[in-house]
């Protein structure tokens, strides 16, 4: 897996590509709750991200806990259909804020 940073308009943006699985999901443990615990406002692009396993869910899930615990917001976007399908049965659909791609996750934050 690799992740990329950048900022843009105040926002950090993080951009995954790669399988989120028990092999990767360390990397984004890593990374993900670090950054949202010191940026206020946070966008992880999934667009390059064809697959999550329950591995990859579980470091999701330690990111939106780690913003959450600082008042910070993480907003999620680019999930393909299968991985919105993972969302939906797991019910991370409800736990995330989910948008349609970067532009939109970025003016949701604005």
């Amino acid at each position: 897996m690799q992740i990329h940073e950048q900022t843009r308009g105040g926002v950090l943006l993080l951009t995954a590509s790669g399988r989120l699985d028990s092999g990767s999901a360390g990397e984004l443990e890593a990374v993900l709750p670090p950054r949202v615990q010191a940026s206020e406002k946070v966008v992880l692009d999934l667009a390059e991200v064809p697959y999550v396993s329950s591995a990859g869910l579980r470091v999701l899930l330690i990111g939106a806990k780690a913003a959450r615990g600082k008042g910070h917001k993480l907003v999620l976007t680019g999930l393909s259909a299968s991985v919105q399908e993972v969302f939906d049965i797991s019910g991370f659909t409800s736990i995330f804020a989910i948008e349609l791609d970067v532009e939109s996750a970025l003016a949701a934050l604005a």
